[in-house]
C-alpha cells in the first residue's frame, strides 16, 4: 500500500468508528433499559451498558488498522527495545503514529473491563499480553506485510493498563459484605 492509501485507510476508518458512534449510544441505550426491566439497578445498569459496548466499540477500529496487510514481506523482531530504538530515526509521524497507535490499540478494553469485571491491574495486563501474542499470532500467520514485534506487545499492554488506572475511580471490587460494588460506590461517594 502507498503511504497515501494508508493514511486514506485510516482516516476513513476513524471517520467510520465516530459516525458508529449514534449506534453505540443506541446499543447502550437498549442494552440498560433491557437490564433495567428485568431488576436491575438502573445505575449498575447503565454502567454495566457502557463499559460493555465501549470496550467493544472502541477495541474494533484499532484492531482493524492492526490487522489490515500492507505491502512488503512479515518480518519478526523479538529483540525488546529493538524497533522503538528505531522510532529514533523515524519521522515525528511515524513515531506518533507507531506510539500512540500502539498504546491505544487495547486502551478501551483496559478502561472499560474492570469497570464491567471485577478485575485487577494484573488480570488486567496478563489479559493485555494476552491478546497482543494473539494479535501478533495472527498479524504474521495471516497478515501480509506486518512486522511482529514485542515491542509492539509491550506497548499495546502498557496501553491497556494505562487505561485501566485512568478508570480506577469507577472499578468493580468487592466488599466486605460480599457485594460488587463500583469502587466509588463501595468508598461511599
Amino acid at each position: 500500500m502507498l503511504p497515501s492509501a494508508v493514511n486514506a485507510l485510516e482516516a476513513n476508518t476513524l471517520l467510520a468508528a465516530f459516525a458508529a458512534l449514534p449506534f453505540a449510544a443506541a446499543l447502550v441505550w437498549a442494552l440498560a433499559t433491557a437490564r433495567i426491566r428485568r431488576g436491575r439497578p438502573a445505575r449498575a445498569a447503565w454502567r454495566d451498558s457502557i463499559a460493555e459496548v465501549g470496550a467493544v466499540v472502541g477495541s474494533i477500529p484499532l484492531l482493524f488498522l492492526g490487522l489490515t496487510p500492507r505491502d512488503g514481506a512479515a518480518a519478526v523482531q523479538l529483540v525488546p527495545f529493538v524497533d522503538l530504538a528505531d522510532l529514533a530515526e523515524a519521522a515525528p509521524r511515524v513515531i506518533v503514529e507507531q506510539l500512540v497507535g500502539n498504546l491505544l490499540i487495547l486502551a478501551a478494553a483496559g478502561f472499560f473491563l474492570p469497570i464491567r469485571f471485577r478485575l485487577g491491574l494484573g488480570r488486567i495486563a496478563v489479559g493485555a499480553a494476552m491478546a497482543c501474542i494473539a494479535i501478533e499470532t495472527i498479524q504474521y500467520t495471516f497478515v501480509g506485510g506486518r512486522v511482529v514485534s514485542v515491542d509492539d506487545a509491550m506497548l499495546n499492554t502498557l496501553g491497556a493498563v494505562l487505561a485501566a488506572l485512568a478508570s480506577r475511580r469507577w472499578w468493580r471490587v468487592r466488599s466486605p459484605d460480599g457485594e460488587t460494588h463500583a469502587v466509588a460506590g463501595a468508598l461511599g461517594r
